[in-house]
């Protein structure tokens, strides 16, 4: 009998991955491969766009296979993206005119930081977010002055816009809801382009692909570039899609995704909260748009976690690999004395400080790798806390329940310091290396009638291992409060 499925598409940082996702609920076999981040200046990050494309379509075409040699009818396509890397390519040739600027990249970030005082106001009401370190709007425009090729055929997006003009077969020059919010310059009420803002970095609007739902009108694919014409279902951001993925649509409920970094989301509501920038690095966002109708989240990241392990691990070789930090740690009782501040890569949340270092304090003879290892994990554990804290002052309700997942989520060291120190339950996802897949798909699926509601698309996950918060709440709050006399000693 022929099973029903969507061709998932997960374009990465630093990879892409493609699979199947059945009728339910659960991905096939997922086919990746790595995509190449390159340095040129400390300050910018930047990749090949048609690598990105090349290598999408490849791991896409390993998925179709597979599903016609399982007897599987692929009815649909969904892509999910990482957000806010800009692509600028000629309409004419379907070339890259420049290299991909990636959303870490902060080359313009001294530039606006001059802009925040006037803009900051006007843009936490009108967009969710501030100024911040990136602008593709920015780079773009200075882009467009250098370029030789004729305006009229100067096409520029976001990495979904990108994919989504390709694999349509050049019919659909748009931006999904949750990659436009996270690009910048997107009006959460309107869901449109600031046109004020836009001509402040000196970017045409005419320029600027149309906004559309994450679940809108992506054309087909173009049976030429993957030898199947369905309908390009769901287009997200990465992390939105994992929102779905990991079941929170209710209010209140949120993800714990760690990567390289970490981001924390929670579902706030139909309405933007009124407490926005009240603390430094919560951003609101469309957790999702469907049939016009926008579902806002909130957002915050702690910029270095599982990088932290890698430094610790391959760079300084202090340890084997990040399970031997966890068990290592395991063995070791949490101290009050011993302090890790994971800041290598600055500090967003609670207060933004992009020049902050990491700490490891409280040292002595008598400090061991155990010791140490532990330090490591509950620093990690504070710093993530402090963004589920932020989140929770922001939309002024509970967090309710996070869902873990992502590298270090397998350590149950980490989540239960987490558990602890945000005094909230921590679920392990049973299946959180393919959420971002799984979450688009899901959303395309509604659409094409595969499942009748997120709701039912989610409810044959399995549950996770739970993590309980252990610690009294007085000495939660004492512990707390020590963490932050530690990071307040580390920034100054």
């Amino acid at each position: 009998m022929t099973r029903r499925g969507i061709l998932a598409v997960d374009e990465g940082s630093t990879g892409t991955r493609a699979a199947i996702v059945g009728e339910d609920g659960v991905s096939g076999p997922s086919f990746y491969t790595a995509v190449d981040v390159v340095h040129p200046e400390p300050s910018r990050v930047e990749q090949d766009a048609a690598q990105l494309l090349e290598r999408t379509v490849d791991v896409a075409c390993q998925a179709i296979a597979w599903a016609g040699e399982n007897g599987v009818e692929i009815v649909g396509m969904s892509v999910c993206t990482q957000r806010a890397t800009a692509i600028l390519w000629d309409r004419e040739t379907g070339q890259p005119l420049a290299p991909a600027v990636v959303w870490q990249d902060t080359r313009y970030a001294d530039e606006l930081a001059k802009l925040a005082p006037e803009w900051d106001p006007v843009l936490w009401e009108r967009t969710g977010r501030p100024v911040g370190t990136r602008a593709p709007f920015l780079w773009a425009a200075r882009q467009l002055d250098q370029l030789d090729v004729p305006a009229e055929r100067v096409l520029f997006g976001s990495v979904d816009t990108w994919l989504v003009w390709h694999l349509s077969g050049r019919t659909r020059y748009v931006m999904s809801a949750t990659n436009a919010v996270a690009f910048g310059g997107y009006r959460l009420r309107e869901h449109e382009w600031d046109q004020e803002w836009l001509a402040a970095l000196g970017f045409p609007a005419e320029l600027a692909p149309l906004p559309v739902d994450d679940d809108g009108d992506f054309g087909y694919t173009d049976p030429k570039l993957l030898g199947i014409e369905v309908p390009i279902a769901a287009v997200m951001g990465d992390q939105h899609a994992s929102l779905i993925a990991l079941g929170a649509l209710t209010p209140g409920q949120g993800t714990c995704v760690h990567g390289t970094g970490t981001f924390v989301g929670a579902l706030a509501g139909d309405e933007p909260p009124d407490g926005l920038g009240k603390v430094d690095g919560v951003l609101c966002l469309v957790g999702w748009r469907s049939s016009g109708h926008s579902r806002f989240s909130l957002e915050a990241y702690t910029s270095t976690t599982g990088s932290a392990l890698r430094w610790l691990t391959e760079d300084l070789g202090l340890f084997r690999s990040a399970a031997e930090i966890s068990e290592l740690a395991a063995a070791q009782p949490r101290s009050t004395s011993t302090w890790f501040v994971p800041t290598l890569a600055g500090l967003r949340t609670p207060v933004q400080r992009p020049g902050a270092r990491g700490v490891l304090t409280g040292l002595s003879l008598a400090t061991t790798r155990d010791v140490v290892a532990r330090a490591v994990l509950d620093g990690i554990a504070h710093a993530v806390s402090d963004t589920v804290d932020a989140l929770r002052t922001t939309m002024n309700r509970p967090v309710t329940r996070l869902r873990a997942g992502g590298g270090l989520a397998a350590s149950d060291v980490l989540l239960r310091s987490q558990a602890d120190f945000a005094g909230v339950e921590i679920e392990r996802a049973a299946d959180s290396a393919t959420a971002s897949l799984r979450g688009a798909a899901y959303l395309a699926g509604v659409r094409l009638g595969v499942w009748p509601s997120l709701a039912e698309a989610v409810a044959n996950l399995g549950k996770g291992e739970v993590f309980e918060p252990q610690l009294p709440e007085d000495e939660r709050r004492e512990l707390r409060a020590r963490w932050q006399d530690v990071l307040a000693a580390s920034l100054s």
